[in-house]
């Protein structure tokens, strides 16, 4: 009798239970259906929105019929400090080519052959040329453009443009060179070539790409950034023969490029073509610098080169003649030269001997001249000059005395911490390293470390070991950048700035500080007075070195050097700087293999002066023997 409630009371449980599961799962299929509904919505808004809302995709779509064309800015100009156009921009072309369109289909034949032969007639290149530029852009990409032939001129552009639809996937685009109207300063203004895999790879920025070019050497490479401007862009229509059908959407994609900044150099045209007269037949150097600013005013090297052949089509090939050329005019001597400073280093010695304390004005050292030990005179002088004498005579026991004295002296204890403080006060006059200003591959020259001494002479050396030193021999090397800011510190009598090429840009942007920064080594000016003193009597005095190269009314200041080289003729050495009193020009010249430093490079040096001071030149003899002078370098190269 207890058995049936249980058993009704079971049915009727699973009977609820049966009508719970059947509404959940109903509810389920509802959410289910819902949220493929709602997928679907998703779904259509979205292709609603890219194919018709969203245009992006479309633009993809018409990348057949579209040519996206880089708009590529006019370089910046340079100009000298006075305005004379240094560098400007030529128009020319370069052929581009989208591979994948070399071969297209066509509605009126199933597959448009590509011309080889007649392509080739047209750009006068062989097949195997054809193919091995084909090769390259589609190793750059095979869907985008890249350059086939580059630096085309207007009259080629023409010519080809005229039948260019023949050929499917090739256009031209417009870009520009460098021209220099007077053909001065190659070094200094540098080229621009195209860019390499490894400075691709540099591009922190991405802005460049396979086929642009960039700035190789001098301004052009250090001032990149500036000079390059920034990139626009072009989206042009095109038909199925590769002819432009005009701007895409009136323009709406496009954008203007930005030209680059014009650059003023310090250099003066005039100066540094005359320079460059000079130095022909001769192998070295000429720097001219603004004591007051440290502006370049002159910045040549010899032999040089016309930069005009580092442009167009033919510049890989003149790069190859002139990197073979056994004199070797691409290297820059004004900064990759680096030379025994022989005499001029005198100068250097002298300040630091009186700043230490180790001689007066009023020093005497005894001299014997060729009889003189451990270095010899090459002068004829009194026996005990003093300071200003020693200078005017380039007396060489004196300031082997005076250097010897300075290392020696017991104020620092021991000669290799009077070494180190010798050492010490040249890096701060400039030597021993780089400016780090706007002037690529510079080199420091050499002021040897007290370490190369103790390994060299292990541990075994004193003042007569170094003695050369003293002199501007032995392992000192400098430039002769650095020479010409030597002679602008002591024309500014104790202080430089350090050389540089810019003097500003054309839209007033600021130069780097580092150019403007007033450097003091450290010298009382009270010696470089003396100094000074000394230098003029070089020109002004009975015995000067360079007495015969006076002006009368330019009062110059400069020292001789005669430095000793082991591959021949010794160099010819000359520091000066002019007016004495409120110097405008400050200058060093090597002259490779030039015998005496009265020779040629205090002449050349005379020679400069009066024509930036004075703007023209009266000592027509003198110019024209410096002009037509050759120094046989034979044996030497």
């Amino acid at each position: 009798m207890s058995a049936k409630p249980r058993k009704t009371y079971t049915f009727v449980n699973r009977e609820i239970i049966m009508r719970k599961k059947n509404n959940i799962l109903s509810d389920r299929k509802l959410l289910i259906m819902a949220i493929f509904i709602a997928v679907g919505i998703v779904f259509i808004v979205k292709l609603f929105s890219l194919q018709v809302l969203d245009k992006h995709y479309k633009q993809l779509a018409d990348n057949n019929a579209l040519r996206f064309i880089t708009q590529y800015p006019a370089r910046g100009k340079v100009f000298d400090r006075n305005g004379q156009l240094l560098v400007f921009n030529e128009a020319v072309y370069d052929l581009m080519v989208i591979p994948r369109q070399t071969i297209i289909k066509d509605t009126l034949d199933p597959y448009y052959p590509f011309d080889t032969i007649g392509f080739c007639l047209l750009l006068d290149i062989d097949k195997n040329s054809f193919i091995e530029r084909m090769n390259k852009a589609k190793n750059i990409s095979f869907l985008k453009p890249s350059p086939f032939m580059t630096q085309i001129s207007k009259e080629n552009y023409t010519h080809i443009a005229e039948v260019l639809y023949r050929y499917p996937g090739f256009y031209f685009q417009t870009r520009t060179v460098r021209h220099y109207p007077q053909a001065i300063a190659a070094h200094t203004l540098g080229d621009i070539g195209e860019i390499s895999q490894a400075e691709l790879e540099k591009d922190q920025e991405n802005y460049y790409r396979q086929g642009d070019y960039i700035g190789k050497s001098g301004i052009e490479k250090f001032y990149e950034k500036e000079l390059r401007g920034v990139k626009g862009l072009k989206v042009m229509m095109v038909d199925v023969h590769n002819r432009e059908m005009g701007s895409y959407n009136d323009g709406e994609l496009d954008k203007e490029p930005i030209a680059g900044k014009d650059i003023y150099l310090g250099m003066d045209a005039e100066l540094q073509a005359y320079g460059e007269q000079l130095m022909v037949g001769k192998i070295g150097s000429i720097v001219a610098v603004e004591p007051s600013t440290g502006q370049i005013l002159a910045f040549v090297t010899s032999p040089t080169y016309d930069p005009n052949l580092l442009v167009g089509r033919e510049r890989g090939k003149n790069y190859k003649e002139l990197q073979n050329d056994p004199m070797k005019p691409l290297i820059n001597r004004a900064i990759s030269g680096t030379y025994p400073p022989g005499s001029t280093f005198k100068t250097v010695v002298g300040l630091i001997a009186m700043q230490s304390g180790t001689i007066t004005p009023h020093t005497v050292f005894h001299c014997s001249g060729t009889a003189s030990l451990p270095i010899k005179c090459t002068h004829s002088h009194g026996p005990s000059p003093d300071f200003a004498n020693a200078i005017m005579n380039s007396c060489n026991p004196y300031f082997y005395e005076a250097f010897k004295a300075t290392i020696n002296n017991s104020k620092f204890g021991n000669i290799k911490k009077g070494y180190e403080y010798w050492k010490d006060m040249t890096y701060k006059m400039g030597l021993g390293h780089k400016f780090n200003t706007d002037i690529p591959y510079e080199r420091s020259g050499n002021i040897p470390s007290r370490e190369y001494y103790d390994k060299m002479y292990k541990d075994q050396w004193n003042s007569v070991t170094i003695r050369s030193l003293g002199i501007g021999q032995g392992e000192v090397l400098v430039t002769p950048l650095q020479l010409a800011n030597i002679a602008a510190m002591i024309a500014n009598e104790g202080y430089y700035y350090p050389p540089h090429l810019i003097k500003c840009f054309g839209d007033t942007t600021a130069i780097p500080e580092v150019m403007t920064t007033r450097i003091e080594p450290g010298i009382d000016r009270k010696y470089f007075k003396v100094m000074k003193a000394g230098l003029r009597t070089v020109f002004s005095g009975p015995a000067g070195t360079a007495r015969r190269f006076e002006l009368s009314d330019i009062p110059q200041c400069g020292k001789t050097g005669t430095a000793q080289n082991p591959h021949g003729n010794y160099h010819s050495n000359f520091i000066a700087f002019a007016p004495a009193d409120n110097p405008k020009i400050a200058l060093a010249v090597i002259i490779e293999n030039g015998g005496y430093g009265a020779t040629w490079a205090a002449p050349i040096a005379s020679l400069m002066i009066e024509k930036y001071v004075r703007g023209y030149t009266v000592r027509e003899e003198l110019e024209k023997r410096m002009m037509e002078g050759r120094i046989s370098y034979k044996n030497e190269r």
